[in-house]
C-alpha cells in the first residue's frame, strides 16, 4: 500500500491533535461518512495514542486511521500496534521513512525546501506533506511542481476554509486540517470548498 492508495479519492486529512477522545470519534465519524478524508491523530502523548487506538477501532472497514508527528522509528512501532494505517512526520527523516514502509505503513513527510522534496521523492514517496502551509503560501506549492511535476503535496498548517481554494488551485492535491476542523462547523465548512473531482 501507498500513500496514493491512502488519499484515491480524498481530499483532506483531519489532524485531531488533543482532541477528546468521545469528540475525535464524532469528528473522525463525520469524516468517514462523507468520503472526502481520511483522519489522523498526532502521537504526543499517552492519551493520543489511547485516542489513535479508539479511532482504529471504530473505523469501519476500509478506513484507515495516521498517526502524526511521528518522530523516531520507536513512534513508528508504537503507532502499528495502536492500529495506525499511515504515518505522518513534520520533517523529512530517512529512519522513520524506512521504519514506517518495513511496517507496512505508508509514509507521509514534511517537505519545506526543494532539496527536502528532492531527497524525499529518491526515497520513494510521492505523497509529501507541504510544511508549514500557512508560511510557504500557495505559489511555495505552485513553484516545487514546476521541478518536480510528479510530487503531491498535502498542504498542511494554517489551511482552513477561507483559504483551501487557493491551495488546490496551486496544485495542491490535498489538505491537511487541525484546528478547523475540530472547532464548531470548521468540517462542515471545509467540506462545502473541497473539490467533487
Amino acid at each position: 500500500m501507498t500513500f496514493d492508495d491512502v488519499l484515491r479519492g480524498r481530499r483532506l486529512v483531519a489532524i485531531l491533535r488533543g482532541v477528546p477522545v468521545e469528540r475525535a470519534l464524532e469528528l473522525a465519524r463525520a469524516v468517514w461518512a462523507s468520503g472526502a478524508g481520511v483522519v489522523e491523530v498526532p502521537v504526543q502523548t499517552a492519551e493520543a495514542f489511547a485516542c489513535l487506538r479508539a479511532l482504529a477501532g471504530a473505523a469501519p472497514a476500509g478506513e484507515l486511521v495516521g498517526a502524526g508527528t511521528v518522530r523516531s522509528p520507536a513512534q513508528v512501532e508504537q503507532a502499528r500496534a495502536a492500529g495506525a494505517g499511515f504515518t505522518v512526520a513534520p520533517g523529512l527523516d530517512i529512519d522513520v521513512l524506512r521504519a514506517s514502509h518495513d511496517a507496512g505503513l505508508p509514509h507521509l513527510p514534511g517537505v519545506a525546501t526543494a532539496t527536502e522534496v528532492h531527497h524525499a521523492l529518491n526515497a520513494g514517496c510521492t505523497w509529501l506533506k507541504a510544511f508549514p502551509a500557512g508560511a510557504l503560501g500557495p505559489r511555495w506549492i505552485a513553484e516545487m511542481r514546476g521541478p518536480f511535476p510528479q510530487a503531491r503535496f498535502v498542504a498542511t498548517g494554517g489551511v482552513d476554509a477561507s483559504n483551501a481554494r487557493d491551495y488546490f488551485a496551486a496544485g495542491a492535491g490535498a489538505l491537511g486540517v487541525g484546528g478547523a476542523v475540530a472547532r464548531e462547523g470548521g468540517l462542515a465548512a471545509l467540506l462545502e470548498v473541497l473539490p467533487s473531482d
